[in-house]
């Protein structure tokens, strides 16, 4: 079973680590316990950091559900939690994925990293981040029908799709690899916001939970939903 998990982060607190997407990912993997000897785990853990004004909140997707006490206790409340309040929620997300209609319009938010390769003679491509808005909106598009969905044209202005870039961040920060060597990781990552349309449920299940584009073990790549308000 999959599940969503929502934690409020103490901006005070937490910007040390909501600075490096090295280290929030290596919070969010520590909020699991590693899998039984010889068993890979057999999944992917999706998550995003959102900042709402200045309060950060970090999404985790995730099969089984986080223990994040030692985020709280970082970055967070900590004086603040109790047993049945510990400082972040953790929904099932069963309903909204068997939900999921054909012809349904939806809310999204996703934060991605929009790259394409660039070719060098006699050389392999490098994977390069896309820089204004119009190609991120295209590199959205391009991955909208094998994803399970299309982006209607906005009711204001009819030749624009309904999406929005509404944040883009430039990072660079160092990386350890398996060998012990350390190399720098640049990461150009775009918030979208806006309508879809639902077109093929399945597809679109497993763009969830296996999220879109590359970057995601730095928070990229985990499209959630809401209904439209009315």
């Amino acid at each position: 079973m999959t599940h969503l998990t929502r934690c409020h982060l103490n901006p005070a607190r937490a910007r040390r680590l909501t600075d490096s997407p090295q280290r929030l990912h290596a919070a969010v993997e520590a909020a699991f316990p590693p899998p039984p000897a010889g068993q890979a785990t057999g999944h992917r853990v999706l998550w995003r950091l959102d900042e709402k004004g200045h309060q950060p909140s970090l999404l985790i997707l995730s099969p089984t559900p986080p223990d994040l006490t030692h985020l709280v206790e970082q970055a967070g409340w900590p004086r603040l939690a109790t047993p049945d309040t510990p400082g972040w929620d953790t929904l099932p997300y069963a309903p909204l994925l068997s939900d999921l209609r054909a012809g349904q319009r939806l809310r999204f938010r996703l934060t991605a990293n929009p790259t394409r390769a660039v070719s060098r003679p006699g050389r392999r491509g490098i994977r390069t981040g896309l820089t204004t808005t119009a190609d991120q909106i295209q590199w959205l598009i391009d991955r909208a029908a094998s994803a399970g969905f299309t982006i209607p044209a906005d009711e204001r202005t009819p030749i624009s799709p309904y999406v929005t870039v509404s944040a883009t961040r430039a990072l660079r920060f160092p990386r350890t690899t398996d060998s012990g060597s350390r190399r720098d990781v640049h990461l150009r990552t775009a918030t979208y916001d806006g309508l879809l349309d639902v077109t093929d449920p399945d597809a679109l299940r497993r763009t969830l939970t296996d999220g879109i584009g590359h970057g995601k073990a730095y928070g990229c790549g985990l499209l959630t939903l809401a209904r439209q308000s009315s």
